[in-house]
């Protein structure tokens, strides 16, 4: 289990941490997730592994989520900061912790973002937009 201090706050991916309340509420408010039932963000929460940083209180202010193999590739999605806590490095300290763990070290990583293309860059994601295809929800 990971649990990195950073200045006040605490990196760790205990998902007994979690506050489903705080993630479920930004992503609802996000422009990725807006769409995505809870029930179906809890359900990939349970299939993830998942991130989070709390501050002294104990309060959760930033979350991420890892869909991996293991052993070829990963998948970066549903990462956020609560909007009072940015600015502090959190996010970045995130990331670190996330790509340095032991779990990816030395397979493909992979995110989509429409916003933060400098920000991954700093960690060695390019932008790949002529290999890459997604296949779309298709409503019932």
């Amino acid at each position: 289990m990971v649990h990195i201090p950073f200045g006040t706050y605490l990196i760790s991916d205990d998902k007994s941490r979690l506050d489903l309340e705080t993630v479920l509420g930004f992503l609802q408010r996000s422009y990725w997730a807006k769409a995505r039932e809870a029930e179906r963000t809890k359900k990939a929460i349970e299939n993830s592994r998942c991130y989070g940083v709390y501050d002294a209180e104990g309060r959760q202010v930033a979350f991420a989520r890892v869909i991996t193999d293991g052993a070829t590739a990963y998948y970066l999605c549903d990462v956020f900061v609560d909007e009072n806590h940015r600015g502090s490095g959190i996010g970045k300290a995130m990331v670190e912790a996330i790509i340095g763990s032991e779990e990816l070290k030395g397979i493909t990583g992979m995110l989509a973002t429409a916003d933060a293309h400098g920000l991954y860059e700093k960690y060695g994601f390019v932008k790949d937009a002529e290999r890459f295809m997604r296949k779309p929800i298709v409503p019932n």
